[in-house]
């Protein structure tokens, strides 16, 4: 027995699978705040001491919280490369906008307070708003199509065809998830903002953490109901076999109403997942209420978990369904990559994120504190 053997290629792929998941929250609840911190900039500060406050404290990990991101696609390209290609293919436009945001983000942060115009701190203050709002509503917009099934097919031979285009996936429901996402973002920028600052910005970070947890609640609930009563899902009615070639057109798959539910109604704990969601959110509004800026950054970081993690416990097995040919849906058992290719991640992953995790724990411990406005004035200790 060679050493890959040690772990099945059915355990290697849902641990990968799992660990996607993992990546995927691990980057929404470190750069989360980052990004819901950028889309209240222009409201919840309003001089220009209040803003560079609220930058600052940020500032020093936002570019840290990123390597999540950089890992997780770095993880699909070598654990599902298929996901990758269809995905990458498929939600191309999307991805390009994400990463324009993305981009100039690091760019705003450099240059915002190089010159003293308020017409030019000012533009850059909108471009933080657009590289915050504009990620977190296309994430959750993808997410909302993933729900949907995607349009994509295969041929003979294997070749991916896409089939739908940018402004096909602004549809309602979609729409919806996008919302979600923004307002969960903006929930855990807000508590962010309540541990990290005081006075007039940490008040009025507070208000609008309070009402975006509502909406989080609300929308979330309106996202579930929707899904129930008015968006199929999938379910695969051949024979799965767990350890077999990576071919998605070997099984045969069908759209059935209520099937994302099916997991909930076979596996009862899954439940967990969107109770998460629910309770965090709430424990976020009453901490938020209750002036606890750390309590809210935890439960916020909970009710985002719960949310990410409720998608995939909804879809299980599915990744990424195909609405016109339900039969090429990427499944956790038939688009992985090498069992070998698996085992060889899985050895890598194992010794890289505790390193992350150990270096962004140690970031975060010498960087604590409350950002001051006196330091601010008087430019000492701070970068922006």
């Amino acid at each position: 027995m060679t050493l890959h053997e040690l772990l099945g290629y059915d355990t290697l792929r849902l641990i990968w699978w799992a660990l996607i998941g993992v990546l995927l929250v691990g980057f929404a609840i470190t750069d989360g705040f980052d990004l819901g911190s950028g889309i209240l900039l222009p409201f919840a500060a309003r001089t220009d001491v209040e803003r560079r406050v609220v930058i600052n404290s940020v500032g020093p990990v936002w570019e840290g919280n990123q390597v999540w991101l950089i890992v997780g696609g770095g993880a699909i390209f070598a654990a599902w490369p298929q996901l990758y290609a269809v995905s990458f293919s498929g939600f191309y436009l999307a991805m390009f906008v994400i990463l324009t945001a993305l981009i100039l983000r690091p760019v705003a942060f450099k240059f915002r307070s190089k010159r003293e115009e308020p017409a030019w701190r000012a533009r850059w203050d909108w471009v933080l708003f657009f590289s915050g709002f504009v990620p977190a509503l296309i994430f959750g917009v993808a997410m909302g199509n993933v729900l949907q099934g995607v349009p994509f097919r295969f041929s003979g031979d294997m070749h991916i065809f896409y089939d739908g285009s940018f402004f096909g996936l602004l549809n309602p429901f979609a729409l919806l998830c996008g919302l979600v996402s923004v307002a969960m973002m903006v929930m855990h920028g807000a508590a962010w903002l309540v541990l990290k600052t005081e006075g007039p910005v940490a008040a009025r970070a507070r208000q609008y953490g309070m009402v975006a947890a509502v909406l989080t609640v609300a929308l979330y609930a309106l996202a579930g109901v929707m899904l129930w009563g008015y968006i199929g899902g999938y379910r695969i009615t051949s024979p799965v076999d767990a350890i077999g070639p990576s071919n998605p057109m070997l099984k045969t798959a069908e759209l059935h109403a209520g099937a994302w539910f099916l997991n909930y109604a076979a596996h009862p704990w899954t439940l967990a997942a969107p109770a998460a969601g629910f309770v965090g959110a709430l424990g976020a509004l009453l901490a938020l209420a209750l002036r606890r800026g750390g309590l809210a950054l935890l439960a916020a970081a909970l009710g985002i978990a719960g949310i990410i993690l409720s998608v995939g416990a909804s879809m299980f097995p599915f990744i990424l369904p195909s609405s016109i040919d339900p039969r090429a849906s990427l499944t956790v058992w038939d688009s992985s990559s090498s069992h070998l290719t698996l085992f060889i991640m899985l050895v890598v992953t194992g010794i890289f994120i505790p390193l992350i995790v150990a270096y962004t724990t140690w970031v975060y411990h010498v960087l604590w504190g409350k950002v001051d406005e006196a330091a601010i004035r008087e430019e000492s200790g701070h970068a922006y």
